[in-house]
């Protein structure tokens, strides 16, 4: 029998989207007001889905203890009231749009979980916008 596991997180955190390769206008055109210099900030909730078959003698497909604590490890400490831009290398040379912040986040986490287990992260940017990513 396959479950899905799901650990709901948040973060709080600033950012810029804009491409340093291209001017001001052209920033402004794409990116809009958060292209804003002076950066802006989201809540940002985060859902950690894992997959599996239940194990016979847990009934588990994770502990749910280990898969927050590989969240509060890998991501909130991380990213919690932090600028994305300036304190976070992953996004030294990535734009941290919805799209790249939620792909970062599966890429920390799924080497924490066994292997056999599948991730899918779904990241809100606000109630309305919100990314899903699963490794593909």
């Amino acid at each position: 029998m396959r479950v899905t596991v799901s650990r709901h997180a948040h973060f709080n955190a600033a950012h810029r989207l804009y491409r340093k390769d291209w001017t001001f206008e052209k920033n402004q055109e794409v990116f809009g007001k958060c292209n804003n210099p002076n950066y802006h900030g989201h809540n940002y909730e985060l859902i950690a889905a894992v997959t599996g078959e239940v194990d016979p003698e847990t009934g588990y497909v994770i502990d749910v203890k280990i898969l927050a604590d590989i969240i509060k490890a890998e991501v909130e400490q991380k990213f919690d009231h932090k600028n994305l831009n300036l304190d976070c290398e992953e996004f030294a040379n990535l734009n941290p749009t919805a799209e790249h912040i939620a792909y970062v986040i599966y890429h920390k986490v799924k080497p924490k979980l066994p292997e056999h287990l599948d991730l899918n992260i779904t990241l809100y940017e606000t109630p309305r916008n919100f990314v899903s990513y699963d490794g593909r």
